[in-house]
Formats: C-alpha cells, sequence, structure tokens
C-alpha cells in the first residue's frame, strides 16, 4: 500500500510501514512541512497515497469525506505521545493492514485496536 506520513510523525513510522513491505513518502521528504490540511490531502490524492496523521482535523467527514481519499489514518494516544507510543501505534496499524486496508475509509488506530469509519452506502 501506498502512504504519506504527515510532518507530525518523524522517521520512526516510515521504517516499520517499509520494512512491512508499503510504499511510504513523508511529508519531509516532498518538502511540504506547513502546509494546509487541503494542500496535504490534494498531494496524497494526486498520489495515490493514504494519509497518515496525529492531526485530528482529518477526523472530520463533513470536510474531508473518507470515500473521496486512498485513506486517512490518525493515530490516536490517550496520552502525550512519546517515541514508544508512537511505535506502538504504527505497529497496531501494520498489524491491521494484514488483513483489511483504509482505502476510502477514515481508520482511528489506537493502542491494540482499529475504529474503521466508513462511508454508509
Amino acid at each position: 500500500m501506498r502512504f504519506k506520513l504527515d510532518e507530525n510523525l518523524g522517521v520512526r513510522g516510515a521504517g516499520a510501514l517499509r520494512t512491512a513491505g508499503h510504499d511510504v513518502a513523508t511529508v519531509a521528504e516532498h518538502k511540504m512541512q506547513a502546509s494546509s490540511d487541503a494542500a496535504l490531502i490534494d498531494a496524497c490524492t494526486a498520489e495515490s497515497r493514504c494519509l497518515v496523521t496525529l492531526d485530528l482535523d482529518f477526523a472530520d467527514p463533513i470536510r474531508f469525506p473518507p470515500a473521496r481519499f486512498a485513506g486517512i489514518v490518525i493515530l490516536r494516544s490517550s496520552a502525550i505521545i512519546t517515541a514508544s507510543g508512537l511505535e506502538t501505534l504504527v505497529e497496531t496499524l501494520v498489524a491491521a493492514l494484514v488483513t483489511s486496508d483504509p482505502v476510502g475509509k477514515l481508520w482511528v488506530v489506537e493502542a491494540g485496536r482499529v475504529r474503521e469509519h466508513a462511508p454508509k452506502e
């Protein structure tokens, strides 16, 4: 699967997804730091990449209808995110990708579980 990692994820998430065999680009690699949410999601759409982010703005299905995109994955922690906490969230995402994919959906990934929000048909 093809992913774009938002600037708030650093290189740890990219490494774990690449190790699992996924095609990963980062906001930093594409020199998109400080881009607007609209510019970022437009780039993901143009590149057919699923966005992976910590930014809760992307959880708004009115502003960002999941069916229009190659997927939106929000990594969510109940505590202040740490390096090990981020690794746990990415590991949860990698495990979920074995049996499903987020294309056209909004996934909220928490430690040990994924909540999926798909548009009603």
